[in-house]
């Protein structure tokens, strides 16, 4: 399990596991938060295209899916 905090997420780096479209390394490019500061939002974009994927934050830390940094 990789261990993340939410206020730190914002352009931090990760690897997909299993690659989709050659998309393997991703950039963390938009978090929003509510009024307690919890997660509401976070967008994903692939380093190769520029996609963008909204996705649960939580999903970051499965290690089976993700790993931190570009690998």
């Amino acid at each position: 399990m990789n261990k993340i905090a939410p206020k730190s997420l914002l352009l931090s780096k990760w690897t997909k596991t299993h690659i989709n479209n050659k998309e393997k390394h991703f950039s963390v490019v938009s978090i929003s938060f509510d009024e307690d500061q919890r997660v509401v939002e976070c967008v994903i974009q692939a380093v190769i295209n520029h996609n963008e994927y909204m996705i649960d934050w939580r999903e970051l830390k499965d290690s089976s899916q993700w790993k931190i940094g570009w690998k």
